[in-house]
Protein backbone atom coordinates (compact mmCIF):
# COMPACT_ATOMS: atom_id res chain seq x y z
CA UNK A 1 0.00 0.00 0.00
CA UNK A 2 1.63 2.85 -0.99
CA UNK A 3 0.32 6.62 1.13
CA UNK A 4 2.44 9.48 -0.93
CA UNK A 5 2.07 10.59 -4.31
CA UNK A 6 5.68 10.20 -4.68
CA UNK A 7 6.11 6.77 -4.47
CA UNK A 8 4.03 6.67 -7.64
CA UNK A 9 6.37 8.89 -9.70
CA UNK A 10 8.62 7.60 -11.82
CA UNK A 11 11.68 10.01 -11.36
CA UNK A 12 11.52 9.46 -7.31
CA UNK A 13 11.85 6.01 -8.14
CA UNK A 14 15.17 6.57 -9.89
CA UNK A 15 16.31 8.73 -7.69
CA UNK A 16 16.26 6.37 -5.20
CA UNK A 17 17.76 3.66 -7.57
CA UNK A 18 20.87 6.11 -8.39
CA UNK A 19 21.01 6.94 -4.29
CA UNK A 20 21.50 2.98 -4.14
CA UNK A 21 25.06 3.17 -6.12
CA UNK A 22 26.28 6.82 -4.76
CA UNK A 23 25.72 5.84 -1.32
CA UNK A 24 28.35 2.91 -2.20
CA UNK A 25 30.74 5.01 -3.49
CA UNK A 26 29.78 7.60 -0.53
CA UNK A 27 31.16 4.07 1.18
CA UNK A 28 34.12 3.94 -1.20
CA UNK A 29 35.13 7.41 0.23
CA UNK A 30 34.98 6.76 3.91
CA UNK A 31 37.01 3.45 3.28
CA UNK A 32 39.94 5.69 1.95
CA UNK A 33 39.49 8.26 4.72
CA UNK A 34 37.24 11.40 2.62
CA UNK A 35 34.99 11.54 5.17
CA UNK A 36 33.45 14.80 4.26
CA UNK A 37 33.59 13.90 0.45
CA UNK A 38 31.69 11.15 1.43
CA UNK A 39 28.67 12.84 3.79
CA UNK A 40 28.96 15.72 1.73
CA UNK A 41 27.90 12.87 -1.31
CA UNK A 42 25.20 11.28 0.74
CA UNK A 43 23.97 14.52 1.68
CA UNK A 44 23.52 15.64 -2.46
CA UNK A 45 22.21 12.37 -3.26
CA UNK A 46 19.73 12.27 -0.65
CA UNK A 47 18.75 15.80 -1.68
CA UNK A 48 17.72 14.27 -5.29
CA UNK A 49 15.16 12.20 -3.57
CA UNK A 50 13.41 14.78 -0.43
CA UNK A 51 13.08 17.18 -3.19
CA UNK A 52 10.54 15.48 -5.33
CA UNK A 53 9.27 13.68 -1.95
CA UNK A 54 8.61 17.44 -0.22
CA UNK A 55 8.08 18.90 -3.51
CA UNK A 56 5.02 16.96 -4.11
CA UNK A 57 3.35 17.47 -1.18
CA UNK A 58 3.30 21.41 -3.05
CA UNK A 59 -0.47 22.58 -2.71
CA UNK A 60 0.68 24.44 -6.32
CA UNK A 61 2.98 23.38 -9.44
CA UNK A 62 4.68 26.70 -8.76
CA UNK A 63 5.87 25.51 -5.38
CA UNK A 64 6.54 21.92 -6.79
CA UNK A 65 8.50 23.54 -9.94
CA UNK A 66 10.98 24.85 -7.27
CA UNK A 67 11.77 21.53 -5.22
CA UNK A 68 12.33 20.24 -8.75
CA UNK A 69 14.93 22.63 -9.40
CA UNK A 70 16.69 22.37 -5.95
CA UNK A 71 16.20 18.20 -7.00
CA UNK A 72 18.08 18.90 -10.57
CA UNK A 73 20.33 21.02 -9.19
CA UNK A 74 21.69 18.56 -6.36
CA UNK A 75 22.21 16.02 -9.52
CA UNK A 76 24.79 18.45 -10.76
CA UNK A 77 26.42 18.30 -7.56
CA UNK A 78 26.41 14.50 -7.35
CA UNK A 79 28.39 14.56 -10.95
CA UNK A 80 30.63 17.51 -9.77
CA UNK A 81 31.81 15.41 -6.79
CA UNK A 82 32.00 12.17 -9.12
CA UNK A 83 34.89 14.05 -11.13
CA UNK A 84 36.62 14.63 -7.83
CA UNK A 85 36.00 11.10 -6.49
CA UNK A 86 37.54 10.06 -9.89
CA UNK A 87 41.00 12.60 -9.83
CA UNK A 88 41.30 11.50 -5.53
CA UNK A 89 41.01 7.61 -7.09
CA UNK A 90 38.10 6.66 -5.12
CA UNK A 91 36.24 5.74 -8.27
CA UNK A 92 37.58 4.72 -11.55
CA UNK A 93 36.19 6.06 -14.76
CA UNK A 94 34.38 2.88 -15.60
CA UNK A 95 32.36 3.71 -12.67
CA UNK A 96 32.03 7.21 -13.18
CA UNK A 97 30.60 6.61 -16.58
CA UNK A 98 27.81 3.96 -14.96
CA UNK A 99 26.53 6.38 -12.91
CA UNK A 100 26.53 9.29 -14.99
CA UNK A 101 25.05 8.23 -18.04
CA UNK A 102 21.94 7.45 -14.97
CA UNK A 103 22.26 10.86 -13.82
CA UNK A 104 22.27 12.90 -16.90
CA UNK A 105 19.22 10.65 -17.48
CA UNK A 106 17.42 11.84 -14.43
CA UNK A 107 18.53 15.32 -14.99
CA UNK A 108 16.52 14.80 -17.94
CA UNK A 109 13.33 13.19 -16.58
CA UNK A 110 13.32 16.29 -13.99
CA UNK A 111 13.26 18.79 -15.94
CA UNK A 112 10.71 17.65 -18.32
CA UNK A 113 8.69 16.79 -15.57
CA UNK A 114 9.15 20.27 -13.89
CA UNK A 115 8.10 21.51 -17.76
CA UNK A 116 4.78 19.59 -18.08
CA UNK A 117 3.82 21.27 -14.37
CA UNK A 118 1.36 23.77 -14.94
CA UNK A 119 3.68 26.93 -13.74
CA UNK A 120 2.87 31.06 -14.22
Amino acid sequence: MEYFRFENMDIWKDAISVSEILFDYSDKAEEKRYYKFAEQLRAATMSISNNIAEGSGSFSDNEFASFLNISRRSVFECANILQIFLHRNIIDANEKNIIYSQLVVLSKKITNFRKALKTK
